[in-house]
């Protein structure tokens, strides 16, 4: 399943991670983005019962939807949000403990980093990709392209001032997908009732991701 899933990751290119105030808002953000084509979503453990939306989502969408878990700091939610169906497992920081029970479990682990010598050693240990977190504080796209230097063997998710309008510029760095917050999931929208706003936000980024990959005659 790890190959499978990071074939799936790198071929829609976009995660949102979602962040949401109630079980409830984190349904109705997840339906606005799948009705704009996004297939994949990062469930956060800040997010309150965030276990028991792994499940339904899991319910609701199936093979449809590849789930995973985010701000996983410690291996019991790592191993909880597995068995709730998350297929990568992402963290905010390096922590080997919880890589190393990602990957006994055969899911794709995607622990934070920031310095080089972060990335590397979770490299090392085992990571399927390291997100750079938070990369708009080093410099954002610059930053990244600098990372890719000397480690062009390492896949990179940027995560932390992706937006509609650095996505692209992303991707050009070495990107392998992008990481998403509040540009995409976006509460507001759905408690001014603009559900559709964040659907339409999804399309874009696919458009955007789509056009960047193209390649340049």
């Amino acid at each position: 399943m790890t190959n499978e899933t990071m074939t799936r990751l790198e071929r829609i290119g976009l995660i949102p991670v979602l962040r949401a105030r109630s079980g409830q808002e984190a349904h109705a953000l997840v339906d606005a983005m799948v009705a704009g084509g996004v297939e994949v979503v990062e469930v956060t453990m800040t997010v309150p019962g965030a276990i028991e939306i792994l499940k339904d989502l899991k319910k609701t969408y199936g093979s449809r939807m590849l789930l995973g878990s985010g701000t996983v700091t410690t291996v019991a939610e790592c191993e909880a949000t597995i068995a709730a169906g998350a297929e990568f497992v992402v963290s905010p920081s390096l922590h080997l403990d919880v890589m190393a029970a990602t990957l006994k479990a055969g899911k794709v682990s995607i622990p934070g980093a920031l310095t080089p010598t972060e990335v590397i050693t979770a490299w090392r240990a085992g990571a399927a990709y390291v997100k750079v977190f938070p990369c708009s504080a080093m410099g954002g796209a610059t930053y990244l392209k600098a990372l890719k230097a000397p480690f062009p063997e390492i896949r990179l998710i940027p995560t932390g001032g992706v937006t509609l309008t650095t996505a692209a510029d992303f991707l050009h760095a070495g990107a392998s997908a992008l990481g998403v917050g509040t540009d995409l999931v976006n509460p507001m929208a759905i408690a001014k009732g603009e559900a559709h706003t964040i659907t339409e936000t999804a399309r874009r980024y696919l458009q955007v991701i789509a056009q960047a990959r193209v390649p340049v005659s």
